[in-house]
Parts: structure tokens; sequence; C-alpha cells
């Protein structure tokens, strides 16, 4: 716990050797979970291998792509995943920007609430039934999938798996209220989007489900670079937020937030593929007002302020254009501050 939050840290995905004493660490210390992202990757592959070798933690997709596969694929991955773990799977599912599903992934992106929330009632579906027989065929825009001739081998460990769903604006807040078990807080929220947006939304996200706001997990994962030296802290953390800036589908939030002149030139930067461009397209105001950054008695302020609203904690290292190396000691100091 820290300053009364439960603490999840992120996994990168690592050799063996290094993978298996660190998340034993970590369990040892009383975190509540580990999240692994899709960067290209499916995470249930890392988070197989992090079930082996504990016995408590959660293991949570933090995110896997929504629309990057069968939802059929999804569901019986994070069945696998939660039979490894006996029990310990969350899957957090996200859409991504359109520019990467539609262009790296070549898959169709439609539009995102309404692609999410059919991806998520046949997740649920297969997980809850998929061992009957009774599901035949579930109709949908994106994907119907014909299960008159499918059943799983036997049920899966539990008839439902937490499924966790980010967001940057406030239409997907609600959404996740609706329709989810917990909300993955974006990295890229600042202080003030959180306290001004995500409870309200979020709240009438809930109401429409019926629920109270203690049925749900908010869960804010925020980019901590601990560091004496503010302007190293800075400079570390820059390609960083440089790199989640690239997408034009997140330019109003950050015209909201107040860069949206700066967001401009880092995605114009990202169409010619000149990533020293985005770098230096990124003031150091724009970094700061994304990374809590600094000392150990500054970030510890900065997130306590941060995640007053919030249930859960992810500190996540700003991994982008940063060696392994720095990137290690980075984890290290959030290890030694939050748990």
């Amino acid at each position: 716990m820290f300053a009364g939050k439960k603490v999840w840290t992120q996994l990168p995905v690592l050799p063996a050797g290094q993978l298996v004493p660190l998340v034993q660490e970590w369990e040892a210390a009383g975190i509540e979970g580990v999240w692994v992202p899709q960067i290209f990757g499916l995470p249930q592959v890392t988070l197989a291998a992090a079930a082996a070798v504990t016995s408590r933690i959660k293991l949570g997709s933090g995110i896997t792509l929504a629309f990057t596969r069968s939802p059929l694929e999804t569901a019986c991955s994070v069945i696998d995943l939660d039979h490894i773990s006996d029990g310990r799977a969350v899957l957090g599912l996200g859409s991504s920007a359109q520019s990467q599903i539609e262009g790296s992934f070549g898959m169709p992106y439609g539009k995102p609430l309404a692609h999410m929330r059919e991806v998520v009632q046949q997740v649920r579906a297969v997980i809850a039934k998929g061992h009957t027989g009774e599901l035949q065929k579930l109709e949908g825009e994106y994907a119907t999938l014909d299960l008159s001739h499918f059943r799983l081998t036997g049920p899966a460990r539990r008839s439902a798996v937490p499924i966790y769903l980010p967001a940057i604006f406030e239409k997907a807040c609600e959404q996740a209220g609706e329709i989810a078990d917990g909300l993955l807080g974006h990295p890229l929220w600042t202080t003030q989007w959180i306290h001004e947006k995500v409870g309200p939304h979020l709240g009438a996200g809930l109401e429409r489900s019926n629920r109270d706001r203690s049925d749900f997990d908010l869960n804010l994962m925020i980019f901590t670079v601990i560091n004496d030296d503010r302007d190293e802290a800075i400079a570390d953390a820059r390609a960083n937020v440089a790199f989640y800036t690239q997408s034009p589908q997140y330019l109003r939030y950050f015209e909201a937030i107040g860069f949206g002149k700066e967001a401009k030139a880092i995605q114009a930067a990202f169409a010619q593929q000149d990533y020293a461009g985005m770098a230096q397209s990124c003031p150091d105001e724009m970094v700061s007002a994304i990374t809590v950054l600094g000392s150990a008695d500054d970030v510890k302020t900065q997130v306590i302020e941060r995640a007053a609203f919030a249930d859960s904690i992810t500190p996540v290292v700003p991994q982008f254009g940063m060696k392994e190396d720095k990137a290690a000691t980075y984890r290290k100091r959030i290890a030694d501050l939050f748990f």
C-alpha cells in the first residue's frame, strides 16, 4: 500500500534470468499485481512466465490490443492464463490508435467504443459458457463467431475474469464505468484532467450500470521518474512523452491540456519519421505536466495529489527512448519508494 492505495507495477519483457527474480522480489514486497503492455506481442506470454514463478500477485494485461485478433482468441488466451495462475488473471483491453490497428496490424478499427463493447461482450460469453455448447453464434458488427461446433475442453478457472478498460477521453471513462470492472487511467493524464474530467464521467457510467463507486477499481498508470536532478529526469522522460503524442487521434486531448501546438509539431515530425524532431518539439513544461518527476519526496507529494480519486496506482518507468540499464535504475527507485 502507498498512501492508502494498492500498488501495481509494470513488467517489461525480459530474459528469464532477469524476469524471474524481479517478479519474485516484487511479490515478496507486497505489490498487488503486475501489468504487461502489448507493445507488439501478446502480454499473456510474459504474464504466463510470471505466473509460473509467483503465487499471489495479480497478472494483468495492461493492455491487450482488443481489435487485432478474434475475441475468441483473446478469451482463450486469458482462460489459459487464469488456469496457469490459479485464478489471478486480469484482462485489460484497449483500442490503441487507429493508425496502429489499421496500419501496422492491418485490422479494422471502426467506431472504437462500439467495437470495444462488442469485444467485451463476446469475450465474457466465451469465458462463462465456452465449455457448454450453448453459445451457437455470437452476432456482431465487427465479428460474428460461429461457435456451433466449438467447445472448450472444460470450464474456465473462473466464470468471469476481471476486465479493465483504459481511457483518454470522457466517453471511454463512462464506458468503463458502465461495462468494465476497472478503469486503467492513461499515463498521459495530468492531475488537472483527472480531477476535472474523470470523476464525473466515470460516475455517469457507474450510474448507468446501477453500481456503486466501491464496486469498481480506478487504477492510475503514472509515468514516474525519481531523480534528484530534475533536468536529467525531464530529459529521460522526453522521448517517451513524444512517443505517446504521435497519434493525431489524441490531438484533442493535448489541446484541452494546453499543448495542442506542441502535439501538432510532434505529430508532424513523426509523419516524417523524424524521431529527434519529435523530442525537440516536446518542451520541458509538457514533459513535467504529464510525468511525475523529481526527488523521492517530490514524487511522493505529486502522486498523492494525482491519485486522490483513485483506488490503486501503477508507477510506470517511461520506457521509450531509455536504455535498459537506466530503466532498471528507475524501476529500483520506484520499488524503494512505493513498495
